[in-house]
């Protein structure tokens, strides 16, 4: 390293208070004995090719503020200052932070006081007897070069644990068994350990799934890292969350194998794709459907004008009843297409302020006699404050109608218990409903919204489609969760 580099580093002279040249080094020895400090400065005044600006403290109370001035590259400080010691000033000197290279003074050895030198934050220990020009020019350099290092290193350091903690992703190092050692705040977000404490917890304890957990432990052991794997992780507050992993391991034959991972959350972005999905499908069922009304209704109108004509002709009772039987199922699909036209091109939308509770009570008693039937137990969890959406009302209790009638069927009567908690969030308001039902397999779950798709005998396979349209009109978020212990509809909906 150059001279000047050693002796006047950047980190230094930044920190100083008092403005020098780049050639001066400014050294205070803090020493109550006149005639040390005399001998001490001569030996400093000797070494050729520095320029040392030298200052003497002899008391404790002004030492004390020499250190919090900072304006010092350098202190020499005697152990003995009058009622107190060297030590005890630099005890004192951590309470300021003070990161300026000290070195110590004594007239005598003693493998003690070297060692509690070092402790309390000495740069060095030298014996007054065996100082010396050459012995005082190394010490001078090696204590600013290794001071000059520290700072570095330290500013180094909070730069990466400034980006560790203020990272959003999960940032934690954990041991090869994914054991958490250390984790930043992002960590605590995503997983919600119970009391706040991920002692004694590994990531697999947050993955329900044991295929991917066999994959993440084989990954480790044949190639080390992992990068942006696509994993699903169950935080305590047993909300599913859509996750990229990334794991890096780090091996030393000195020190114990750690891995360095990090879990970015894409559950947001993973809603967005499938709400887009979602509203892609509709659009391209919605075209189906008007396509085939159209090339339905042509020949169905064919056939009903046909009967119309024929009816009023017909003689045989046997031949009127079949003609009637023609008749009626020809009307009842024509009333069928003519739903489907109104699914794929709903009636304009009439928007309203009106509270979220108001309409989820007007949907409970249009769904009552279903419910009472079943003697299903109903739970709400509405705030008192009313929670004001913009809505058409009379479709968004269609929509939640249809919901709830669904959730309703999925359970077993005199043992079904329905819930509704509604929570207000930043700027959005939510609605969940949740039953008990028997649930809705997972092959199942991104058909659910799908025309005609059904899992009643008797079902015709709309009403979800219609409740889907409605909520996309109201651009509600619709999230659906299902377990073989029931189903939770999750409907947000922006504040008005």
């Amino acid at each position: 390293m150059p001279k000047q580099d050693i002796y006047d580093s950047g980190s230094i002279k930044s920190r100083t208070n008092t403005m020098v040249s780049p050639e001066e080094i400014r050294v205070v020895i803090i020493d109550d004995d006149e005639e040390d400090y005399m001998i001490i400065n001569d030996y400093i005044n000797e070494i050729e090719g520095k320029n040392f600006i030298v200052d003497w403290c002899p008391t404790y109370p002004a030492a004390l503020e020499k250190i919090k001035s900072n304006a010092y590259h350098l202190y020499f400080v005697d152990y003995f200052l009058g009622n107190k010691t060297g030590l005890d000033l630099l005890k004192e000197a951590r309470s300021f932070n003070f990161d300026r290279p000290v070195i110590l003074l004594t007239g005598f050895g003693s493998r003690d006081i070297d060692i509690k030198a070092m402790e309390s934050g000495a740069t060095d220990y030298l014996i007054k007897s065996e100082l010396s020009t050459e012995k005082l020019d190394r010490c001078i350099r090696y204590a600013l070069e290794r001071t000059s290092f520290l700072i570095e290193l330290k500013a180094r350091e909070n730069k990466y644990r400034t980006l560790f903690e203020g990272s959003k992703d999960a940032v934690f190092i954990a041991d090869p068994e994914l054991s958490f050692k250390e984790a930043n705040q992002s960590t605590y977000y995503l997983l919600q350990p119970k009391n706040g404490n991920l002692a004694g917890r590994t990531l697999y304890d947050y993955l329900d799934d044991e295929v991917q957990k066999a994959r993440i432990k084989d990954l480790i052991r044949s190639s080390g890292n992992i990068d942006d794997l696509e994993i699903r992780l169950q935080g305590e507050d047993n909300e599913e969350k859509n996750c990229l992993l990334s794991l890096y391991v780090l091996q030393d034959t000195d020190h114990p194998t750690v891995v360095h991972g990090m879990i970015h959350d894409i559950t947001s972005i993973k809603k967005a794709q499938l709400a887009n999905f979602q509203a892609e499908k509709m659009a391209a069922n919605e075209r189906l459907i008007r396509m085939l009304a159209h090339e339905i209704r042509n020949p169905l109108n064919n056939i009903l004008l046909s009967i119309e004509h024929l009816l009023p002709t017909q003689q045989d009772e046997e031949q009127k009843t079949f003609l009637n039987i023609i008749q009626r199922n020809s009307l009842r699909i024509n009333q069928i297409i003519s739903e489907l036209l109104n699914l794929a091109n709903p009636a304009e939308m009439v928007f309203e302020k009106h509270p979220l509770q108001e309409i989820i009570e007007e949907s409970l008693a249009n769904a009552a006699d279903r419910i009472n039937l079943h003697k299903i137990a109903v739970e709400k969890k509405f705030p008192p404050s009313p929670m004001i959406i913009s809505a058409d009302k009379p479709k968004l209790i269609l929509a939640f109608t249809n919901i709830l009638i669904n959730a309703v069927e999925a359970m077993e009567s005199n043992n079904g218990k329905l819930t509704l908690v509604l929570n207000a969030a930043n700027d959005v308001y939510s609605i969940c409903i949740n039953d008990n039902g028997k649930g809705i397999p997972k092959e199942y779950l991104p058909r659910l919204f799908d025309p005609f798709f059904t899992m009643k005998k008797n079902g015709v396979g709309l009403g979800l489609t219609a409740s889907y349209s409605i909520f996309q009109s109201h651009k509600a978020d619709v999230h659906v969760q299902s377990n073989n212990e029931g189903t939770s509809f999750t409907i947000n909906f922006a504040k008005a």
